[in-house]
């Protein structure tokens, strides 16, 4: 960490007032970033290239966003560069337009527990990405807001999807709608979305009755991904005894990308990403699609049995109403 980051996280450490603290800091090379923290948590963005969420955490303590060390501090690729962190991408997955370039420097609008990220319109797309960053006052709660503004492009259909990618090493775990019995209840409740190369058979897989469990592994190097649907759409991200949650709603009228897909989550040797998807949206030039993810970090959570009973007591009281 930078001298500047330090400086301000003792500041903030010290201070221990119930209220956010956002300071203009370098991290990791880029000298242009912001950290938001309320003594409690604390996270910081770069404006350097983005919009981009680069860490979220305890104060002082571990990262649960994968970071890769030897793209940070970088700007000016002429490719799109994975980097680590949160971001916002278009939906459905298009291996030009959904990879458009990230990597030059954004405005940032500072309020006094937001601040708002926005981009230039990209130029491969005519979107305009902005993320809006708000953190409470005291706990862990973080509001993330996604706008895709069709600014120049012609009227096209696409969702908001938002991508978390998690440090490797970890645990991610998603809930089914709830369950119910035959022939009582006759009808789906959601999908199950594999592609190409998902193997179910893969010991990275766990499943319950109520639960999808996906497993990070380092020597594991294939990548495996599977979509599903929940109108209470959650995730969580076990590290170590650190807990990440992320939510979202989801509405069963609207139609979703990939066979109808609200959540993602995919993972190769080097990180495991969480991933939400908005509706998708017949966006016109002006337009404005918005997506609306609500975070939160639990400490000392210990998850000793991958079961139905462990998960009903652990994981879903940490979930907000």
């Amino acid at each position: 960490m930078k001298l500047a980051y330090c400086a301000a996280l003792l500041l903030t450490t010290m201070s221990a007032s119930a209220a956010v603290k956002i300071d203009k800091v370098s991290y990791d090379g880029w000298p242009n970033c912001y950290r938001l923290s309320n003594g409690e948590v604390e996270l910081i963005v770069t404006t350097d290239v983005g919009p981009r969420v680069m860490r979220y955490a305890f104060v002082g303590g571990r990262n649960v966003f994968a970071e890769f060390k030897d793209e940070l501090g970088k700007s000016g690729e002429k490719k799109w560069m994975p980097r680590g962190g949160h971001r916002l991408w278009m939906g459905p997955e298009d291996a030009v337009l959904s990879y458009a370039l990230d990597n030059s420097p954004i405005t940032a609008k500072v309020g006094t527990d937001t601040i708002t990220l926005t981009q230039a319109v990209e130029p491969e797309t005519g979107l305009q990405k902005e993320i809006v960053v708000r953190l409470a006052a005291t706990g862990s709660a973080v509001e993330v807001t996604h706008h895709l503004k069709n600014v120049k492009g012609s009227t096209r259909e696409i969702a908001p999807w938002a991508l978390t990618m998690m440090a490797p090493g970890g645990v991610g775990i998603t809930g089914f709608p709830p369950r119910g019995t035959h022939p009582k209840d006759l009808q789906p409740t959601n999908p199950l979305v594999i592609w190409p190369y998902t193997d179910l058979s893969d010991p990275r897989w766990v499943y319950t009755k109520k639960y999808l469990i996906l497993k990070s592994d380092p020597k594991a190097t294939s990548p495996q991904k599977i979509g599903s649907f929940n109108p209470n759409n959650w995730a969580a991200y076990l590290l170590g005894s650190d807990l990440f949650v992320k939510q979202t709603k989801a509405d069963p009228a609207k139609r979703y990308p990939d066979m109808g897909s609200s959540f993602e989550t995919f993972t190769n040797a080097t990180f495991q990403e969480l991933e939400t998807l908005g509706p998708l949206v017949r966006l016109q030039p002006g337009e404005t699609a918005t997506h609306v993810e609500h975070w939160s970090l639990h400490k000392d959570v210990k998850i000793p049995h991958w079961t139905d009973d462990t998960l009903d007591s652990v994981v879903l009281p940490l979930l907000s109403k």
